[in-house]
């Protein structure tokens, strides 16, 4: 699921936060445990000092839960066109 086309800029204070693995949090990009029943489980981000932190929206990041710009790749998913019929 992608969730995102752009990372999640956030400030964060020091301590633990959890990233949303599955994309179906309302709280992006913090887990709402909305995986609950898949196969995904959220990521733990252990902030040391406060400051500002790019978080992955698309989900596809090889450096999860940090972007490393895959979204600039991925293909912009839209739904098929649907032919009008005339007569």
């Amino acid at each position: 699921m992608q969730a995102k086309k752009q990372p999640h800029v956030v400030e964060l204070a020091p301590g633990d936060y959890y990233w949303c693995a599955c994309g179906r949090s309302k709280r992006q990009p913090y887990c709402d445990g909305s995986h609950r029943g898949t196969t995904f489980s959220p990521i733990k981000v252990e902030q040391r000092e406060s400051g500002q932190v790019k978080l992955c929206g698309c989900k596809q990041s090889a450096t999860k839960p940090y972007c490393d710009c895959t979204h600039e790749k991925l293909q912009l998913r839209l739904p098929p066109r649907i032919r009008r019929r005339d007569g």
